[in-house]
C-alpha cells in the first residue's frame, strides 16, 4: 500500500540536489552495530547466546536480500563489526569503519554526508533485522523515489518506528531513530516541503525488538530463510510454541 503527499513548495535551505546533468546514483545503507550487543530487549526471554544467534540469522537474511537488488548503483555498510565488515568487502560494497558508535543516527547521517559528497542522489537506509526482506522489496521503494526534495518510508508494524527510509537528497534532513521515529521523521519532511510516500509492506515491516515481534516471526512462513532455520534448530522456536500451548 502507498501514500503520497506532494509538498510542492520547497524552502531555500534544502541541499540542492545533484545537477541534472549527472546520472542519478541510488545506494543502499546499513548499519550495524556490533552484533555481541544487539537485542537487548529480548533478554527476557533469550540468553546473550541467543540473542547473538538470532541477530546474525536476520543480518544474513538481510544481506542475502541486498545482494539481489538491481535498482542500487551502490552499497555502504558503516559499521565497526569485523565479521560485517569481511562480508561487505567479499560482496563488493562500500565501507565505513566506524572507530566507535553513538548511535544508528548518528552513523546514519554520517554516511549520508559522505554519500552526498561523493556523488549519491539517493540514499536507502534499512536496518538489519528484516528476516523477511525480498530484493523485489528493495527495488520498489527504491523506484518510488522521486525528484528532490522527496521521501519514501516504510513504518514499523506497529506505526510508530522507521523500518525503511530513502531520502533525496541523502542529507535531506537528520535522522530521529528511536521512539516515535516515524512521526519525527515526517514532520522533518513536511517543514523542508519534501513529497512524501509511504509504503506499508509487512516484509519490511516485520522486524524483531522484543517478544511480541519474536512470537509474530514465528507466525510467519520463515521456509528458505537463515532465521527460521536457526530459530528451529536453537530451539527457540519449540520453546515459543511450548509457552503458548501452555497459555
Amino acid at each position: 500500500m502507498m501514500e503520497t503527499t506532494d509538498q510542492p513548495e520547497a524552502l531555500e535551505a534544502i541541499p540542492k540536489h545533484i545537477s541534472d546533468d549527472k546520472p542519478a546514483i541510488r545506494a543502499l545503507l546499513l548499519p550495524i552495530k556490533d552484533l555481541r550487543n544487539a537485542k537487548q530487549r529480548l533478554a527476557g526471554v533469550l540468553t546473550p547466546e541467543e540473542r547473538f544467534g538470532l541477530a546474525a540469522a536476520m543480518l544474513a537474511d538481510t544481506f542475502g536480500a541486498v545482494r539481489g537488488v538491481r535498482r542500487a548503483e551502490k552499497v555502504l555498510v558503516i559499521t565497526n563489526y569485523e565479521p560485517a565488515i569481511e562480508t561487505a568487502s567479499n560482496c563488493g560494497w562500500d565501507i565505513l569503519r566506524e572507530e566507535r558508535q553513538i548511535s544508528e543516527s548518528a552513523s546514519v547521517d554520517f554516511a549520508s554526508r559522505f554519500c552526498v559528497e561523493h556523488g549519491v542522489t539517493a540514499l536507502l537506509r534499512l536496518p538489519l533485522d528484516l528476516p523477511l526482506l525480498q530484493p523485489g522489496d528493495i527495488d520498489d521503494l527504491l523506484a518510488a523515489e522521486g525528484p528532490a526534495p522527496a521521501v519514501v518510508m516504510v513504518p514499523s508494524r506497529d506505526g510508530t518506528g522507521t523500518n525503511a527510509i530513502l531520502r533525496v537528497p541523502p542529507a535531506l534532513f537528520p535522522s530521529h531513530f528511536g521512539p516515535d521515529s516515524f512521526a519525527k521523521h515526517r514532520q522533518e519532511a513536511e517543514r523542508l516541503h519534501a513529497r512524501i510516500t509511504i509504503i506499508r509492506n509487512e516484509r519490511l515491516e516485520m522486524d524483531v525488538d522484543d517478544e511480541s515481534d519474536l512470537r509474530a516471526l514465528l507466525r510467519c512462513d520463515l521456509k528458505n530463510t537463515v532465521t527460521g532455520k536457526w530459530l528451529e534448530e536453537s530451539g527457540v522456536a519449540a520453546r515459543f510454541r511450548s509457552r503458548a500451548v501452555g497459555i
